[in-house]
């Protein structure tokens, strides 16, 4: 949960470097907080379920959009890349494929033009 509010917290950091930790941290939190928001619209009776959309859900998602594309592109620095390597997800399939590659990497050794590794930092 930590990891969560330390990405909330650095709501639009788009600088520096972030852990494979924080990134899937963040990842898992946010799904399970988007299922919530899903079921509290349904129980609300604010579900779309055609769309698969309600309105509590459409709002956490607002909510959690610039925090989510700071931590990915944090993450990206972390790897090495720029951050406009975001934008190969918009590639079909393939696009996809290769930004989970990207996330799942380890992070590079030492400094980069981003900062320092944040591994280094914390331990």
């Amino acid at each position: 949960m930590n990891w969560y509010l330390k990405a909330l917290n650095q709501y639009a950091d788009f600088n520096g470097r972030a852990r494979r930790k924080e990134y899937w941290m963040f990842f898992l939190f946010n799904m399970v907080f988007a299922v919530l928001a899903s079921l509290i619209d349904i129980a609300a009776g604010t579900a779309n379920l055609d769309s698969g959309s309600g309105v509590f859900q459409g709002i956490y998602s607002l909510a959690v959009l610039i925090p989510g594309l700071a931590v990915g592109v944090r993450r990206l620095h972390d790897v090495g890349k720029s951050g406009w390597m975001l934008l190969i997800a918009l590639i079909p399939i393939i696009g996809a494929i290769w930004l989970l590659v990207l996330m799942v990497t380890d992070s590079k050794e030492g400094t980069n033009k981003w900062g320092e590794n944040p591994k280094d930092v914390m331990e």
